[in-house]
């Protein structure tokens, strides 16, 4: 049968946007204990208070007109009741398109997953990220929660 590639979804060319009302799938993204982060400020404290609690973030970059995104969040939702030592993060791409931009996102959902490093004053992006997932694959995702669950940090070795 050979592979078969993850669902994504590309930025719309008229940049549509839900309208902010409570049908809008944005609601659906952040189910479970998943935080939905809207600005930088709300990703920086996020950042610190998974750094401070020693805490893995897992990030899920999505958009709320996403049909992927929507597909794959009651799972990530799953995910994150079920991992409560992980912190789990929606990340608006439409809100933060410059942040997004910068983490180089050219498909909704991807997922990034930090390790917080001790020790920095403020979460280094490029230095803390240890793995990414582009798509709406529910395999690949559960597999890379699993494995980091399972890897002990530094400090448990």
């Amino acid at each position: 049968m050979g592979n078969v590639l993850p669902k994504r979804c590309f930025q719309p060319k008229d940049n549509s946007k839900g309208d902010g009302d409570e049908s809008d799938p944005q609601h659906k993204l952040a189910g479970g204990n998943v935080q939905l982060v809207t600005t930088e400020e709300e990703w920086k404290l996020k950042m610190e208070e998974a750094k401070k609690d020693g805490k893995q973030v897992v990030a899920n970059f999505s958009a709320s007109w996403c049909g992927p995104c929507q597909e794959i969040a009651q799972l990530y939702a799953e995910l994150s009741e079920k991992y409560p030592s992980l912190m789990f993060l929606t990340v608006d791409v439409d809100q933060l398109t410059d942040f997004s931009t910068a983490l180089d996102i050219k498909a909704t959902p991807t997922f990034f997953f930090f390790k917080p490093v001790q020790g920095e004053d403020e979460p280094v992006i490029n230095k803390d990220k240890t793995a990414k997932l582009v798509g709406a694959n529910k395999g690949e995702l559960k597999k890379k929660i699993t494995e980091i669950v399972d890897t002990p940090t530094p400090s448990e070795k």
